[in-house]
């Protein structure tokens, strides 16, 4: 109930409405002010100053007081001046596998001819780390914003807040932004992932690093999901797995130049969803940086076998936003 009513008080108050498009323009209304810390122990000094100069009768602490509180007047006016009027514009955002860090780029534009300092970008929840820039006069600033990520699919960017406490640290002035601004997230690759798996409907042809059945390379510990066609039957029946033996799976190199086909229908039913998805981006993975030839085939979408790296991010995207 509280944390509703907060919301609902900072929309009112702060204007954090709802995600903006495109270039967003820092007006008047925008940027608020406050005294810091510093600046009110520096407001408890002036009254004392002024309460002792009274009692006192002292002409010269009437003059201190007057000069300090009219140079903390100038400091809100260029601290209001120094976010005020500022464009802010969303950039791209990094895409990158869930559990990794993906970077927000955010512009920040200065159109006046004046100069901006000491400003500080950041999201608005704690625990987040700021950057500081300065912006030149007519000139434009791009600061990028890490974030972690922890599930596959479209990420939007946190709020950001803005705020300085130029020139003199009196005063806080602040402002925030919510970009209409997504980031994809791709699910996260299967650590030991077992052989590609072959269409068999390629060419007979020797193609040196190419997964095939021709050549037998070894064995290797059974990984759910692996053909049964593939079980090492003849090592498997030396030891008993009730006795605690393990399962063993053929591996084989050379062989056959086969195309890859990535189909997630083809997958264990026992196996679960996003292990699959983690599999299968594994195998895109794996598939793109040997340079074959692969397809994919993932519910409704299908591609045909192809390579590159457009073939593998669109694969990628699809995997990232299967079911969502």
């Amino acid at each position: 109930m509280f944390t509703s009513m907060k919301k609902r008080l900072r929309k009112i108050v702060f204007l954090e409405h709802k995600p903006e498009s495109g270039e967003v323009f820092l007006n008047q209304r925008r940027v608020f002010t406050l005294p810091s810390k510093p600046g009110l122990v520096f407001v408890v000094l002036l009254l004392l100053m002024f309460l002792a100069a009274t009692n006192y009768s002292l002409n010269l602490g009437f003059g201190l007081t007057y000069v300090l509180g009219g140079v903390a007047l100038v400091n809100v006016f260029y601290a209001f001046r120094n976010l005020a009027y500022l464009h802010l514009l969303p950039g791209s955002a990094r895409a990158v596998f869930a559990g990794e860090e993906t970077e927000y780029t955010v512009y920040l534009i200065n159109r006046r001819a004046y100069a901006r300092y000491a400003i500080s970008v950041g999201f608005a929840e704690k625990g987040h780390p700021e950057k500081f820039v300065d912006v030149a006069a007519d000139s434009r600033v791009a600061v990028l914003l890490s974030y972690p990520t922890t599930t596959r699919g479209l990420q939007a960017i946190p709020r950001i807040r803005l705020q300085t406490h130029y020139p003199l640290g009196l005063l806080r002035a602040w402002s925030t932004w919510l970009p209409d601004s997504l980031a994809l997230v791709y699910p996260q690759p299967e650590a030991n992932p077992p052989p590609l798996p072959l269409s068999g409907q390629g060419k007979k042809t020797e193609v040196p690093g190419h997964a095939g059945d021709e050549d037998f390379a070894g064995v290797r510990a059974y990984q759910a999901g692996d053909a049964m066609k593939h079980l090492a039957w003849k090592q498997i029946a030396k030891v008993d797995p009730s006795l605690g033996g393990n399962l063993v799976t053929k591996q084989f190199a050379g062989g056959s130049g086969s195309d890859v086909m990535l189909d997630f229908r083809t997958m264990s039913g026992n196996m679960d969803t996003e292990f699959k998805l983690s599999r299968m981006t594994s195998w895109v993975l794996e598939a793109d940086q040997r340079g074959l030839t692969y397809g994919f085939r993932l519910g409704q979408t299908e591609y045909d076998p192809a390579s590159g790296p457009e073939h593998c991010h669109a694969c990628l995207r699809a995997l990232a936003l299967y079911d969502l």
